[in-house]
């Protein structure tokens, strides 16, 4: 895989004070419509299992369109949703998890129908020549091994709790990380034996982390929802970036990065 140039995080607390919070129009599919003019700063919230997918589709987008500045903000799809509710300017919510965007629509911030646009298996991670000797889920109960999941609440971590309750394995844990990327990092630096990250993360660590497949059976799919948000500062552009991010286009990149279509 090619390498990609970092995504931009922002300090949302920043973005807050220089960004007045705008009302999406009623008609806001018109708005974004192809052709029409789009400038200024997108700011998109997205789970951290995006990062380098979104950071090519950060590059084609504003490629396509000059006068944009796309602007990712990554983490947990929880923490973003939390950002979301107290008040964070947010024009795009990219979320692994439908559940933390059906919430986000019960409390008023979604504007129209979110979409699901990518799917996402899970493996076992282990550093580059599994030094703990993992073989599969039933390490993860043992505690002389150093392992890791997401914490609860957070897509990936909820999803590995349910992989490992289907084989019958209790886990003996180390650490519950705050999103996947954070997992990912203790299992490259070789601070954990083992942790259960989605199929993408694996393959972004480019050899420096192996993967374990999970039987069929037992393995679940994450579905990625997005949608404009009803207070979006820039609501022409968050209805294009969400079009581009359905489109044959943006379909292609996710799938370059290992991410089922949806």
């Amino acid at each position: 895989m090619r390498p990609q140039r970092p995504a931009r995080a922002v300090v949302l607390s920043v973005v807050l004070c220089a960004c007045g919070v705008q009302s999406a129009p009623d008609n806001l599919a018109d708005s974004g419509a192809p052709g029409a003019s789009i400038t200024g700063m997108i700011l998109v919230s997205a789970a951290a299992s995006l990062t380098d997918a979104f950071a090519e589709v950060e590059a084609a987008f504003e490629a396509a369109h000059p006068g944009v500045d796309v602007v990712l903000n990554l983490g947990g799809s929880g923490s973003l949703r939390t950002q979301i509710l107290e008040g964070a300017p947010v024009d795009v919510f990219a979320s692994a998890d439908m559940a933390d965007t059906e919430k986000a629509a019960r409390d008023g911030l979604v504007s129209g129908e979110p979409r699901i646009f990518a799917g996402n298996s899970l493996q076992v991670a282990v550093p580059k020549g599994n030094p703990g000797g993992v073989e599969g889920l039933e390490a993860f109960a043992d505690p002389s091994l150093r392992l890791g999941l997401c914490a609860q609440g957070v897509p990936c971590g909820d999803l590995a709790r349910t992989v490992l309750a289907r084989a019958g394995v209790v886990p003996s844990l180390d650490t519950e990380e705050p999103d996947v990327r954070a997992l990912l990092t203790k299992i490259e630096l070789g601070e954990l034996d083992a942790g259960i990250t989605y199929l993408t993360d694996v393959a972004s660590a480019g050899g420096s982390v192996w993967g374990l497949d999970i039987p069929a059976d037992l393995n679940v799919m994450a579905a990625y929802p997005i949608a404009v948000l009803a207070h979006a500062p820039n609501p022409r552009g968050a209805d294009a970036f969400v079009r581009f991010i359905l489109s044959d286009e943006g379909r292609s990149i996710l799938s370059r990065f290992g991410f089922t279509r949806s």
